[in-house]
């Protein structure tokens, strides 16, 4: 049975690093379209599709965290067997970052790096209000705020209707997240930021390299908050970079999980 969580091809008896990308709030596995094409041959990029978006459209949104990354780990656990990475921008390297801890905690094999983009540090408070459960103008006017969003989606109210159920999971499974402290991370991290994002201010990224004790990192490139769009070519190269030299025996170690 295909794993509806891939949106393009399940992992086979590849070469390179398994990169799994995760989406914005709002967004979709077809936001990396594209990186397949652009990545070198040493990374395979494999986007992950979320209930209720693309080919899972007629399936219920999840809205918590921990059942999100509690079902990801369970339909990425048998994928973990070669050296592989994580990516994800804005709610996407949130929950790569929660992934992360809750494979750990699994004592599944970590990634070989992690990579978080546009996504304030974890454990600061979320400043923006509230809006999963506000009135559908309340929702629009944010998503007006945060672009992202193509405009004609935006107008028109009939297909609104139809992606308001996802969006409004996206928004509150980063609304009733809650930060749990926890050992940092024993992997690389590459922490990715815009500089000239109006959501995502520079100590909110700085604040991300005490997750990992591996050699953490921030790399701030030009562009606003979908700078993961207007410089992918130099997200992707920082990535290509980090992930060189992983071989396919740097399979990473199996974590004895979190006491």
């Amino acid at each position: 049975m295909r794993n509806p969580w891939f949106a393009l091809e399940e992992p086979r008896d590849e070469a390179g690093v398994r990169l799994f990308c995760l989406p914005y709030a709002g967004g979709a596995a077809a936001a990396y379209r594209t990186w397949r094409e652009l990545a070198p041959g040493h990374v395979r990029v494999h986007p992950l599709e979320l209930p209720g978006r693309g080919a899972r459209w007629g399936e219920t949104p999840v809205n918590r965290m921990p059942l999100m990354t509690e079902l990801l780990a369970d339909a990425l656990a048998e994928h973990l067997e070669r050296p592989y990475a994580l990516f994800g921008h804005s709610m996407g390297g949130l929950i790569a970052f929660e992934l992360a801890r809750t494979l750990r905690a699994r004592g599944l094999p970590q990634p070989a790096h992690l990579f978080v983009s546009g996504s304030a540090a974890p454990d600061l408070p979320r400043t923006r209000k509230p809006i999963h459960a506000a009135p559908d103008a309340d929702v629009l006017e944010e998503l007006r705020f945060l672009g992202g969003t193509p405009a004609e989606l935006l107008d028109d109210p009939g297909l609104m209707e139809l992606v308001l159920p996802a969006l409004r999971a996206d928004f509150a499974l980063l609304e009733t997240y809650r930060y749990q402290p926890q050992p940092p991370l024993t992997v690389p991290l590459t922490v990715f930021g815009g500089e000239s994002d109006p959501l995502v201010a520079s100590d909110q990224l700085h604040r991300w390299l005490r997750q990992s004790d591996a050699g953490p990192r921030l790399v701030v490139l030009p562009g606003e908050h979908f700078f993961l769009h207007s410089s992918v070519a130099d997200v992707l190269g920082t990535i290509a970079d980090a992930l060189a030299a992983v071989g396919p025996e740097a399979l990473p170690p199996a974590s004895q999980g979190v006491v």
